[in-house]
């Protein structure tokens, strides 16, 4: 009965993971069209650093159509490619027409639905339509369901959706006037490190942001996720008071967190002592309630979650407030995390090597093969994260260089979504919480798992393997 608990809880996991990593995939590869918006207006509004009446025209439209659509887009080409796409904005338009705030809450319904209802279509239809009228149909049946979607969500859909985005504005406006929104803390701050964090901040807390920063100028919603603080303590307590691997790579990890903005690289050494979850949340409460005290926020939502996108995204006047917040948050978590790793400056490192020992004797002794490498066969190898486009990118440059030192061509090392791994990979490196959903997006049964893409071990192992 337990194994068959642990086996349910990590499913449930593993779904609530992919329907947040759907969410935040509809918002990731359009953050440069968020950041461009941000800039345009922290620069040319009235309030903003060189106000220009002129320039700021784009700020409105921008909001409120461009971004939306963008969106709505991006959720029809996740469920049926660039035709979903298409139909998915068309869509979109519907709900975003009229609408006295932006839709972003919409876009992730409609954008979606279209996707899914022209990709239904065209399997009903599928070897149907008789020859030479393929384009005919094409055309017309994204054209006739994308406009009667438009017609629907423009009557009764942005209603609906006006009003639960109002609500939630409104009820969040009023946790923070009361105080309490630092305790969100207590949620944000450990489902991060189950790998939501993109989900959260690009699925929950910028839809409510971009709304409180078009009705205010800016929003601390913005800061709640991506501030570094809370993750630069936990890493700055490793660099002083750990010992051995965890000591010897916090420092590389702290330009890549801190700077870089990619806050999965800290999630292995929380997770290496469950301990210091007290740290993160310690730290994200304290910062939160000075972002509250000194009513920071910013224009727009920084992606990275780096220090650098912070500062660009603070509004004239207000960088000061947004620093303070996050130095508060750095040193609380440091405090509480020194405390908990000079009880234990090992690191635990040991004990996860054992056990995954024993993992693989156990497998060996159930005639169940360890997956295992050779050189022959293998043309590509992927690293997988949740969003595709932080850590992963990070193990693919150190094992194509370790490749290199080594004198093995011929393979090729891409960095992809763990929902979106390629078929024909041939191996896959993935985080060790996210391993279940790999094992589902993958091909291949040569999934190997890690704590920390920074960690070269399993590389090195890899390709001595190769060799």
């Amino acid at each position: 009965m337990e194994n068959l608990n642990t086996s349910n809880n990590s499913t449930f996991k593993g779904k609530v993971q992919r329907f947040g990593s759907f969410l935040s995939s509809m918002v990731l590869p359009n953050i440069g069209a968020f950041i461009a918006w941000g800039l345009i207006t922290a620069l040319f509004i009235p309030t903003g650093w060189t106000p220009n009446a002129y320039w700021a025209k784009l700020v409105g439209p921008m909001i409120t159509y461009l971004l939306p659509l963008l969106i709505g887009y991006q959720g029809g080409k996740l469920v049926y490619d660039t035709r979903g796409g298409v139909v998915g904005a068309i869509a979109t338009m519907g709900i975003v027409v009229g609408a006295s705030i932006p839709m972003f809450m919409g876009a992730m319904i409609m954008g979606p639905l279209g996707g899914w209802l022209i990709k239904k279509f065209d399997k009903l239809v599928d070897g149907k339509i008789p020859t030479g009228f393929e384009m005919l149909v094409n055309n017309f049946s994204a054209g006739i369901l994308g406009g009667g979607l438009s017609l629907f969500a423009f009557t009764y859909i942005e209603p609906i959706v006006a009003g639960i985005s109002t609500g939630l504005g409104s009820a969040a406006q009023a946790i923070t006037d009361k105080g309490l929104l630092p305790l969100i803390a207590i949620v944000v701050e450990p489902a991060k490190i189950l790998f939501l964090n993109n989900a959260i901040n690009h699925g929950v807390l910028s839809p409510l942001g971009i709304q409180q920063a078009h009705d205010v100028g800016k929003s601390i919603f913005f800061l709640l996720e991506p501030n570094p603080g809370p993750g630069l303590g936990i890493l700055l307590a490793y660099m002083l008071y750990s010992k051995g691997m965890a000591k010897q790579s916090a420092p590389g990890a702290i330009i890549i967190h801190f700077l870089g903005g990619i806050h999965e690289i800290y999630f292995p050494y929380v997770l290496m002592k469950p301990a210091l979850l007290l740290a993160v949340i310690g730290g994200g409460i304290t910062a939160d309630l000075t972002f509250v005290i000194t009513h920071a926020g910013l224009v727009s939502a920084p992606s990275p979650g780096s220090i650098i996108s912070l500062i660009a995204m603070s509004p004239k006047g207000g960088l000061l407030p947004v620093l303070a917040g996050v130095l508060v948050g750095t040193v609380v978590s440091f405090l509480i995390a020194a405390v908990i790793i000079k009880r234990d400056p090992e690191g635990g490192e040991d004990l996860e090597e054992a056990q995954s020992k024993v993992k693989e004797m156990k497998a060996e002794s159930k005639g169940q093969s360890v997956p295992s490498v050779s050189k022959a066969g293998i043309k590509l190898i992927v690293f997988a994260c949740d969003a595709g486009m932080g850590s992963s990118a990070m193990g693919e440059s150190i094992l194509k260089k370790a490749l290199k030192d080594a004198g093995i061509s011929g393979i090729d090392v891409k960095h992809t979504p763990v929902d979106a791994i390629p078929a024909d990979a041939d191996v896959v490196f993935t985080q060790e919480n996210l391993a279940e959903r790999a094992r589902k997006s993958a091909k291949t049964d040569k999934i190997i798992t890690v704590k920390n893409f920074l960690d070269r071990t399993k590389y090195d192992e890899f390709v001595n393997q190769l060799k």
